[in-house]
């Protein structure tokens, strides 16, 4: 894909907002004593907060227990997002919510599994969004868990 020109920082955001609601999988990347771990998650993008499922005895899972750092990817090598965001585990009471609005998007519901899925709210801290290199400047949508603009 050639792009022209760069995109205005709102577009890029718009455009972001709209692969999150479109998606429903994503490159999930953690370290920690578990080792680096990078695995395809399918997510549930609530507008604020993505939500991820995965075996609690996974290195994923036991990565983000420990430090909880992640890093979500999405689209190809020339339409790339990347979000580093804190992972934290769904509270117990929460998780019937969060699980019915997943299986709604994702079309899989791991609660339907014979294993038992740990379920992870995952808040952005910093987002990332560019297609070509001359958007690599100001590629920047969010900092610190607000979008700019």
């Amino acid at each position: 894909m050639t792009i022209s020109s760069p995109r205005p920082l709102e577009q890029r955001i718009a455009d972001t907002r709209a692969r999150f609601d479109a998606d429903m999988d994503a490159w999930v990347a953690t370290a920690g004593a578990g080792g680096p771990a990078l695995v395809p998650l399918s997510f549930d993008w609530d507008g604020k907060t993505f939500v991820i499922s995965t075996l609690p005895r996974s290195v994923t899972a036991r990565n983000m227990a420990e430090n909880g750092r992640v890093r979500l990817a999405f689209g190809p090598t020339r339409d790339v997002v990347v979000v580093d965001g804190v992972a934290e585990l769904v509270p117990a009471g929460e998780v019937d919510a969060v699980a019915d609005a997943y299986a709604a998007h994702t079309d899989w519901d791991p609660r339907r599994e014979s294993e038992e899925y740990a379920w992870y709210r995952v808040t952005p801290r910093r987002i990332q969004a560019w297609r070509e290199a001359d958007e690599l400047r100001g590629r920047d949508v969010m900092k610190d868990g607000a979008w700019l603009g």
